[in-house]
């Protein structure tokens, strides 16, 4: 390998986005030190693939917790929220934290390492373990990319000529993989004489995560860092760059010990990048990745499904599962079920618990959803990213009386998206005489109208609400809110349906199954 090793701590390779008014060292991409030492002065991060956005802010939130010492404070809570409160009053990140641990865990950032080196959330023994005439290669590696005989997604490429990657991009994609990689077969990896090449799935696979977000990068550090368990063993809770050794792949992965290991040693996979020797800087530091190995980490089990920032709900049949990404949902249909503690619905959705704690802090936090709509497997579909202005001033614990309104609300604006599908799918059937015929060309465009109106509907209301802890009535009209969507699901309704009411049978078909929007249906699950 290379002798540079690529710094994360030093070399810029973050993309971020600057606050405004900040003057003089602008850089578009930055390193851990930098990122850290200037979270007040960044707005946020700038990486533009959601599930490389929501990976990297674990990291961080790892960093943070051991740059600030709250990993230092114990297991007791109101010792590390008073800490935390006065970490956000000082409105920076404590610069003797930052330098102590990148001096002392320096050599643990390298992105390449010599033989026998630990680079960064990666695992060396792949290059001896794996045949290296049998790489990932870098298309697979970057998510965006076809590789083998897959279509392309985002853009065309071929494995015997790709197109190298940055070692920001090659990184960003190797924590994708750690969190969100697939399950099946991948690379073989030979261990203590026997070979394996099966994977089981991330453990952010198909999830859709959960973010406060504040008015700075630090703000959204600090919101999102969740207290230690009472079960937790602080000298025991690691993240994989810290360990003095790496974890033995023929033994069941060993359960995290606390809040770094759980935000960052969580992974089913094992990777290792392979520099482009041939694009060294002015220092000899490589700035592409030629290849990488991608196989499994462990060889039998998997951890326990366990993460603060996501939805927890139960299935039908009793089983706890993460709410699924899903690029057709928007974000203010999962509103209830993250400033609510208690379940709102029948799948009784419990809110990530890091908004438990975020909104003790400030009630101007807003909520961003980044993840990945993917099959249990290896199929990928889109990425889901989606924001909130500032919800958290609404949380059930500040404002208790605003939180049925909210659910009522989102409740509504469900049903009547569920009645408009139920009543075009009837008018389409009735019309063209065949059961089995497929309504989607009624459905598709009504929803791609109703769903954006519904959700101005929603905020519109939202926003209106009182936020004042006292108020008895907080200014929800529950009566005017259904009409409001009710116009919106009509609406959408009369101009799908149009150009087939000059007919004498459309207009019947039509006629008929409109009224289905005013009417209550019994098997209406989302029935406000």
């Amino acid at each position: 390998m290379s002798v540079g090793g690529f710094d994360l701590l030093e070399e810029p390779w973050v993309p971020v986005r600057w606050a405004d008014g900040v003057e003089g060292g602008r850089r578009e991409q930055v390193g851990f030190v930098e990122l850290l030492s200037r979270a007040h002065e960044i707005a946020g991060l700038a990486v533009t693939e959601p599930p490389a956005h929501a990976a990297l802010l674990r990291v961080l939130y790892a960093l943070t917790i051991r740059v600030t010492g709250l990993d230092q404070v114990g297991t007791v809570e109101e010792d590390w929220t008073d800490r935390r409160r006065d970490l956000w009053d000082a409105g920076r990140l404590p610069a003797s934290g930052i330098e102590e641990y990148a001096t002392r865990h320096a050599h643990r950032f390298l992105v390449f390492d010599p033989v026998g080196g630990r680079p960064w959330m990666q695992d060396p023994r792949l290059e001896k373990q794996c045949d290296p005439a049998k790489t990932a290669g870098v298309n697979k590696l970057i998510v965006t990319r076809p590789a083998g005989n897959n279509h392309a997604w985002f853009r065309h490429g071929s494995d015997a000529d790709p197109d190298l990657p940055t070692v920001s991009d090659a990184v960003l994609n190797l924590l994708v993989w750690h969190y969100w990689g697939p399950a099946g077969r991948c690379s073989t990896r030979e261990v203590d004489g026997e070979k394996t090449a099966s994977v089981v799935a991330g453990p952010l696979r198909t999830a859709l995560s959960y973010h406060p977000v504040g008015a700075s990068l630090f703000e959204t550090l600090l919101a999102g860092l969740v207290p230690p368990r009472r079960s937790d063993q602080p000298g025991d809770d690691h993240c994989p760059w810290e360990t003095e050794e790496l974890p033995d792949p023929a033994s069941p992965p060993k359960e995290p010990k606390g809040p770094c290991s759980r935000l960052t040693g969580r992974s089913q996979h094992a990777l290792l990048l392979v520099p482009d020797d041939d694009s060294p800087d002015g220092r000899g530091t490589p700035t592409l990745v030629r290849d990488a190995y991608i196989t499994w980490a462990h060889r039998t089990g998997r951890m326990a499904r366990d993460d603060d920032f996501l939805i927890w709900q139960i299935s039908q049949l009793g089983n706890r599962y993460a709410r699924p990404a899903d690029s057709g949902r928007a974000l203010w249909r999962d509103l209830d079920a993250l400033l609510l503690k208690d379940p709102v619905s029948s799948a009784q959705a419990r809110r990530p618990t890091v908004f438990s704690w975020a909104a003790e802090l400030s009630e101007d936090l807003g909520v961003r959803a980044l993840g990945f709509e993917q099959d249990g497997q290896a199929k990928d579909k889109q990425f889901v990213d989606a924001s909130t202005p500032p919800v958290l001033g609404f949380v059930e614990e500040r404002v208790p009386r605003t939180t049925n309104p909210i659910a009522r609300l989102r409740a509504l604006g469900e049903s009547y998206g569920f009645r408009l599908d139920r009543a075009l799918k009837r008018a389409w059937t009735t019309y063209v005489r065949d059961p089995k015929s497929d309504a989607d060309a009624w459905t598709k465009p009504a929803a791609a109208r109703y769903w954006p109106a519904a959700e101005e509907q929603f905020w519109a209301v939202f926003h209106s609400l009182s936020r004042r802890p006292g108020a008895v009535d907080v200014g929800f009209d529950h009566k005017e809110a259904r009409r409001a969507f009710l116009r919106h699901a009509e609406a959408a309704f009369d101009e799908v349906t149009r150009g087939v009411t000059g007919s004498q049978r459309g207009a019947k078909a039509v006629f008929e199954a409109r009224a289905g929007l005013r009417r209550t249906l019994k098997k209406d699950p989302h029935q406000a």
